[in-house]
């Protein structure tokens, strides 16, 4: 029987699926810390397999085109958390102060790897270009997502002792510790392993996609326990649809208009549009795990996720509208390193 065109991927419903159960059974007292340090663990693992599998010669593609690198970041790092901030008066009534707080943080995530790049293919984009920019995007995030969090929203930011903390450098250390170190073992030891994990994918996905699922449900359970679902009322879950859509949509319309002001390719703008205007889910979620208090974590991640989820369905739109325009234009052939881009 054909899968109903309707429905989400089962990564979607698995997401869901963990809402749900955070919200029926959610975790606490000695068991909520031993998810805690079960996140912890995976994630941990999750960033040293990525680390292994990456190679160099991802890194240094296309390194060359330094004008479509800088707009992707500056689309990323710039625009992105200057619409959140510009829009909020607006916005911000629409839902409540603390899923606005999670759309923010949101805007000052890194671009997608995966689904940036494979998105790019499919609208035969400039693809050495789209490793580049949404590999440096991720690398870039571990740095400047905990400084933009830092002057966006500082009463946020939990200390290294849990209570609340303003402190960019220490936001990065956190994450240096748990994400970056991990990452940079891996690829330390890639000459090593690096064959092990490439033939082995189908872990990396189980790990990948199992430790968001483990984040998902520590965080919203420690959400559930200090009262979420009570304090979100349903008419600011459907604003949250709307405040979404407003700013995909005006993101992907300013990288595109963008890059057609500056004179690139059209190959070059298709990699734009698909790493400048998506975030990630798979660098966001652990990310909001170390930056914030585990009962904000809930309110945090639930915009990124509703956020990721059209992200995704409208890239899909667009990159079968890029595919059709005349063979002619196609850029040249994907290079090997190519299959070696991270996931994101």
């Amino acid at each position: 029987m054909a899968r109903p065109r309707f429905l989400p991927d089962n990564y979607v419903l698995a997401l869901l699926s963990t809402v749900a159960l955070a919200s029926v059974l959610p975790a606490s007292g000695m068991a909520a810390h031993v998810f805690e340090n079960l996140t912890i663990a995976a994630i941990a693992l999750l960033f040293f397999l990525h680390g292994a599998k990456l190679s160099r010669e991802a890194i240094v593609a296309g390194l060359s085109h330094w004008r479509l690198h800088l707009l992707v970041i500056a689309c990323t790092f710039v625009l992105f958390p200057l619409l959140g901030w510009a829009l909020r008066p607006v916005l911000e009534p629409l839902v409540t102060p603390e899923l606005y707080a999670g759309v923010i943080y949101l805007c000052v995530l890194p671009a997608t790897v995966q689904s940036a790049i494979a998105f790019t293919a499919m609208a035969r984009g400039n693809m050495p270009a789209a490793i580049c920019s949404a590999s440096a995007s991720t690398l870039l995030g571990i740095f400047i997502t905990p400084i933009l969090v830092n002057l966006l929203m500082p009463q946020m930011v939990v200390g290294a002792g849990g209570g609340q903390h303003p402190d960019a450098l220490a936001g990065i250390g956190r994450i240096m510790l748990q994400l970056l170190a991990p990452f940079v073992a891996g690829h330390l030891l890639r000459p090593w392993i690096g064959g092990f994990v490439k033939r082995r994918a189908s872990v990396l996905k189980l790990v990948d996609q199992g430790s968001i699922l483990l984040v998902v449900y520590t965080a919203f359970s420690a959400a559930v326990i200090e009262g979420l679902w009570q304090q979100i009322p349903l008419t600011a879950l459907l604003g949250l649809f709307l405040v979404c859509g407003v700013i995909l949509a005006l993101a992907i319309t300013s990288s595109t208009l963008l890059a057609r002001r500056l004179g690139f390719s059209k190959e070059d703008e298709i990699t734009i549009v698909f790493c400048g205007s998506k975030k990630s889910l798979a660098s966001g979620v652990p990310m909001a795990n170390v930056l914030f208090a585990p009962q904000a974590v809930g309110a945090m991640v639930l915009p990124l996720m509703l956020f990721h989820q059209m992200q995704l369905m409208l890239c899909a739109v667009l990159a079968q509208r890029y595919a059709r325009r005349p063979e002619a234009q196609a850029p040249a052939q994907v290079p090997a390193a190519a299959s070696a881009a991270p996931r994101g």
